[in-house]
């Protein structure tokens, strides 16, 4: 790709440290106008100071979009349908709003009559990747520009240089120091990397969680919620209605309160390395509980055996960036089917980092018949005696592998 080609570029710019860098970079390297977007999916900053420095950084055309409502809408609500979870744990934070902001940023070109789009992910992480295959899966032909792979600033002290040499702000916290940690926030989770936690034997301090109470200091009492569902979505919490933004919102304060939703992980990047992050999704980790709950209730067995067979494959298209990909469509399409019958509520009860389900209900698709399930006497629901002859064919093989062992 030669760079005279480049005349405009697309950048999906937080207004940081490393996207502010990359903005100069690409305005004095690429010789290109650069167009700013700037996604709201709930990670909590004001962003308008995003606005205010590319502004001044010469940037005409800035986007700042408000995606929350199709964040939990269109991408965490159909992921939390399969129960998703990669490798036994990680509730796919990071991994799920990437397919959505690599979408805008092909639109934005789209709009823009843009060149390329770029990124600040760098060389060593699964964001390269999420990024990327969106923005191929939704524009074949997109150039794509991502610095971490072309540049020499290759650490934190040389960014900062390039930022003192170059004349770009570098905000501080109130206090003049800066979390230590890399750090990503939106609706879903917030997660930590690097730092002290490069060394997986290392307790993560006490105050680096942002938004839950640790279990020791979370309220004595117990507090019971219910939950609501319809085709597999929550709805409402304790009756009330909710769009699925606000719903996660606060659910993602309750949970919090509660010291729910804490996770200290080693995971497997697609890249090939091991690496060990920590998250706190408090409101993420409610729902998955409570969903499971619900098709406990409304799933046939043989639906929710195939969809817990299928979940880790889709946990993994989801991690690995292939949100865009015919496979993640067709399970898709598969998992949204068995969806239709998960209408009801359940009950849980809060308490000290536990969650604990002691009521569910669903009024037009409970599969549990009372009649047959009792310990009681059935009138006749249920023959115990059909029992033998089930266990007998069962058998079979075990009983001629026997016979042949001797």
């Amino acid at each position: 790709m030669a760079r005279n080609d480049i005349k405009k570029v697309v950048l999906a710019y937080s207004g940081g440290l490393d996207t502010s860098v990359i903005l100069k970079w690409l305005q004095d390297n690429y010789g290109c106008e650069v167009v700013t977007f700037t996604a709201d999916i709930g990670q909590g900053e004001e962003l308008e100071p995003a606005r205010s420095k590319a502004t001044a950084a010469g940037v005409k055309e800035i986007y700042i979009d408000d995606l929350r409502e199709e964040f939990v809408r269109d991408f965490v609500f159909p992921m939390f349908r399969a129960n998703a979870l990669y490798e036994g744990e990680y509730l796919l934070g990071t991994s799920i709003a990437r397919p959505l902001i690599a979408k805008r940023l092909i639109e934005i070109a789209n709009e823009t009559g843009a060149d390329a789009v770029s990124h600040g992910a760098t060389g060593k992480g699964n964001d390269q990747v999420r990024f990327e295959l969106g923005a191929y899966a939704l524009k074949p032909d997109v150039k794509i520009i991502a610095p971490w792979r072309e540049w020499d600033l290759l650490s934190r002290e040389k960014l900062l240089a390039y930022a003192e040499q170059h004349g770009i702000p570098v905000e501080m916290k109130r206090d003049g120091t800066k979390s230590p940690y890399s750090m990503d926030a939106n609706l879903l989770h917030i997660s930590y990397e690097g730092y002290d936690l490069e060394d997986p034997w290392v307790e993560p301090g006490a105050d680096m969680w942002r938004w839950t109470r640790s279990p020791e200091q979370a309220p004595d009492q117990a507090q019971e919620i219910e939950l609501s569902f319809v085709r597999g979505d929550c709805v409402a919490i304790d009756g009330q209605a909710m769009s699925p933004a606000d719903l996660l919102a606060e659910l993602n304060r309750i949970g919090g309160e509660h010291g729910i939703g804490r996770a200290d992980i080693v995971e497997n990047r697609y890249v090939g390395m091991k690496s060990r992050g920590c998250y706190e999704t408090p409101g993420g980790t409610i729902l998955l509980k409570a969903h499971r709950a619900m098709e406990s209730l409304t799933l046939d067995r043989g639906s929710a055996h195939i969809k817990d067979e299928l979940m880790p494959r889709y946990a993994s298209l989801v991690y690995n960036g292939y949100w865009w990909s015919p496979e993640r469509l067709m399970l898709q399409a598969a998992i949204d089917q068995t969806q239709t019958v998960v209408n009801g509520v359940v009950r849980l009860k809060l308490y000290k980092g536990g969650i604990l389900v002691v009521g569910r209900k669903s009024d037009t698709d409970s599969l549990f018949d009372t009649a047959i399930a009792t310990f009681e006497e059935d009138a006749g629901a249920y023959n115990q005696g059909d029992a033998t002859g089930f266990i007998r064919l069962n058998a079979l093989r075990l009983r001629v592998a026997a016979r042949r062992r001797g």
